[in-house]
């Protein structure tokens, strides 16, 4: 992971970011329409490609120029009153240029957003959402105030503090509020209501859901919210339980994010084995985080999101297109098991999700954290099969997983078709 070269302490940064960057911005986004602000020419690069910072290749020239020149007055000088703050605080090239590139994806996205009538993706309001995310994880995704999570996490709501540590913020309503401009939600699609409808039915009876679900993007958990809201499920979604990889609860940017999801902790099959020094370790957490999922199981009531595959879906450089990643049965496997011993009714039903788009993955899998992020304004979409009857044993574990495999890919095909 790259680290942040600042002077004093973490606590004298963190203070610094929160004057720096909230206080022109927060406070005066008026200020964005300044003239000289909107005219002003920052005379270096601002995106570099290369893994090598300091390459500025004509390609990387090009690639900035064209991205800055899609962002009109207003927009382009939220971008460059973000960048500039962030060159204040951020010395080290490999940390901010991909912040840099985060932000003008994000001021993209929502000024083709405010284009398309929502108000809510104005300038201003993009760059204090901007802005707040970054602040909140310096805050809490690097230094020695690093939020860490368990093998399973409660969502800070803020709501009781007394039961949060003091905690007042509501991460779940910030990352919701953060992504839901960048998603076309008038032409969004939410497939199959009438079994999203059983399914949360059987969790007010006590019973438990298991969603089993591809995986396009990491904003995959606010996509399903918001698509849950636009189907009458708002209040539902906030009580999901999300399988959640290692990326998520390391990363410095998606930490904040991952602290308003309710979570169980694991590292995925596709990680596990990439550093050998580690892998016991991890194991350990594992089985953790299993025993985490058997208690959450046992209580009832729970609904849970996870992804069997492991990971995101990628696309086929051949094709363009993106295809499902297939499930792995250990896996469903496991969560079967898991349901058996609960003694608590459990009930199985494929996810479709369709988000590849808004915020688009590598092509290759990057074990590390610290991926370049790429945001669009597009619809998004999710589709809900009808629950996969869960009966025999071992022998017919393979069969289950096709057929929950099966299922989803259906619900996908016809989501993309649309």
């Amino acid at each position: 992971m790259v680290k942040i070269s600042f002077c004093g302490s973490f606590h004298s940064f963190t203070m610094r970011l929160h004057l720096v960057l909230l206080f022109p911005l927060l406070s005066q986004s008026l200020a964005f329409s300044s003239p000289a602000v909107v005219q002003r020419v920052q005379g270096r690069s601002l995106l570099s490609l290369s893994s090598d910072p300091l390459a500025e290749t004509k390609t990387d020239q090009a690639a900035g120029a064209e991205e800055e020149s899609s962002l009109e007055p207003l927009y382009l000088a939220a971008s460059q009153q973000v960048e500039g703050a962030l060159t204040q605080i951020i010395s080290d090239e490999n940390t901010l240029n991909p912040l840099v590139h985060f932000t003008k994806e994000y001021l993209t996205a929502n000024q083709n957003a405010f284009k398309a009538g929502n108000e809510e993706a104005s300038s201003g309001k993009a760059a204090q959402r901007i802005l707040e995310g970054i602040k909140l994880g310096m805050t809490h995704g690097l230094g020695e105030n690093k939020y860490m999570f368990g093998p399973s996490h409660t969502a800070l709501r803020g709501k009781d503090p007394e039961a949060e540590d003091g905690n007042t913020y509501d991460f779940y309503a910030f990352g919701c509020d953060f992504f839901r401009p960048c998603m076309n939600v008038e032409k969004s699609v939410v497939l199959g209501q009438e079994n999203l409808q059983k399914a949360m039915d059987q969790v007010a009876a006590g019973e438990n859901v298991v969603f089993f679900a591809n995986h396009q993007s990491e904003a995959d958990p606010q996509v399903f919210s918001v698509c849950m809201e636009k189907a009458g499920f708002g209040e539902n979604a906030e009580e999901v339980t999300y399988v959640a990889g290692h990326k998520v609860t390391t990363d410095p940017l998606a930490v904040p994010f991952s602290m308003g999801r309710n979570l169980i902790c694991i590292h995925s099959k596709k990680h596990i084995n990439v550093d050998p020094d580690t892998k016991p370790l991890k194991q350990k957490q594992n089985l953790a985080a299993m025993g985490a999922l058997l208690q959450t199981l046992k209580k009832g009531g729970a609904a849970i999101w996870v992804a069997p595959s492991g990971g995101r879906d990628r696309r086929d450089l051949e094709t363009g297109k993106v295809p499902i990643a297939p499930f792995d049965s250990k896996t469903i496997d496991m969560f079967r098991l898991m349901a058996n011993k609960s003694k608590v009714p459990t009930h199985y039903y494929p996810l479709a999700m369709v988000s590849y788009d808004l915020c688009p993955p590598p092509d290759y899998v990057v074990a590390g954290v610290g991926e370049q992020r790429n945001v669009r304004f597009v619809p998004v979409a999710i589709g809900c099969g009808e629950e996969v009857s869960s009966v025999g044993g071992l022998e017919s574990r393979d069969k289950f997983c096709k057929a929950t495999e099966e299922a989803c890919q259906r619900h996908y095909e016809a989501l993309v078709d649309m």
